[in-house]
């Protein structure tokens, strides 16, 4: 559905997108990077208010949050479109898809809420990258905080600090993917820059929103000791030592599938490596079900979240604390 953006200003005759930081600047008729916001006669508009590709519930574990009302289920919405053009992507079918070519459903914010109410405790958008659909996610989340539903952004990061801003207000918790620390990485896998993620990241804390990381490991693209040293470095003194970490393993797909899946034995290195640099909370992805899946207390081990695949159970904490020594726990129950 179209319906006037936000986060624009006139240039030159042009208009300037200044909802995410690669800024485009768009003659008549033509669209951003992301494919679904357009200057039709001098205004941006978005191609999508309320379009679209999937909704039903989900497990929270499948976003992946680990730490935010584990157990929970949460209604997921998807639409089209991407601001990276990753060359990995898993959901290139949606993310690279023309919103005019699509089959996509029209789901109003009231129909959104009502749905999430009678199957979950929340809202996430997700499968896509959420940053691009602003201005339904906005208005969904703020109907969605008066009817007491949680909110979640599953998202690369790749976002300004005003539209960051407005977002935060109306949300409570984000999975983030920081895909490397090397800026070439996401010029030439992502089409963006490192640096506009790292910033969200940490403004998106700031703001009180509860984050979790992830972190995709490609062979020979980021897959390092040095690479993942200077990830989880960066994650423990910008975020602190309780930040929340998922390494998750690549499988062939989209233009990368030349490449190998990631070992179990690599993420197990990744692991170790974030344990060594001070990391508490640590988890591995798209792997067979290990002992990695689940929640310990980071002062005395006692286990406190039991995991298997997308399912959890809370077994040794008592409210925010861990049962056995008390000690606080950064888990949202």
């Amino acid at each position: 559905m179209k319906r006037e953006a936000k986060f624009w200003e006139t240039l030159d005759g042009k208009i300037k997108c200044t909802l995410c930081p690669h800024h485009c600047i768009l003659k008549e008729g033509a669209r951003g990077i992301c494919g679904v916001r357009e200057n039709s006669g001098g205004t941006l508009y978005t191609l999508i208010y309320g379009s679209c590709t999937s909704a039903h519930p989900d497990p929270v574990e499948k976003k992946p949050l680990y730490h935010f009302y584990p157990g929970s289920t949460v209604y997921s919405m998807g639409t089209v479109g991407c601001n990276f053009r990753c060359l990995h992507c898993q959901n290139y079918t949606i993310s690279q898809a023309n919103p005019d070519d699509y089959p996509l459903m029209e789901i109003m914010p009231e129909e959104a809420v009502r749905k999430a109410e009678a199957c979950s405790t929340g809202i996430a958008f997700t499968y896509n990258e959420p940053t691009i659909w602003m201005e339904y996610t906005l208005d969904t989340a703020r109907l969605a905080k008066k009817h007491h539903l949680h909110t979640i952004f599953v998202t690369n990061g790749y976002i300004n600090e005003k539209p960051l801003d407005a977002m935060a207000r109306h949300l409570d918790a984000a999975n983030i993917d920081v895909k490397s620390m090397d800026d070439r990485f996401y010029r030439e896998v992502c089409g963006a820059r490192v640096e506009p993620v790292l910033e969200a990241c940490k403004r998106y804390k700031k703001k009180g929103v509860h984050i979790e990381l992830t972190y995709l490991v490609i062979p020979s693209k980021n897959d390092s000791a040095d690479d993942i040293a200077a990830f989880c470095r960066w994650a423990r003194d910008e975020l602190g030592e309780h930040q929340i970490i998922h390494f998750t393993a690549f499988y062939p797909h989209y233009q990368m599938n030349h490449l190998p899946p990631t070992s179990l034995k690599k993420l197990m290195e990744a692991y170790a490596i974030a344990k060594k640099e001070g990391l508490h909370y640590v988890y591995l992805g798209n792997v067979p079900h290990g002992d990695y899946e689940n929640t310990y207390c980071h002062h005395c081990g006692h286990l406190l979240i039991k995991r298997h695949g997308f399912s959890a159970e809370i077994v040794g904490m008592r409210g925010h604390t861990c049962a056995k020594c008390g000690t606080e726990i950064p888990v949202v129950v």
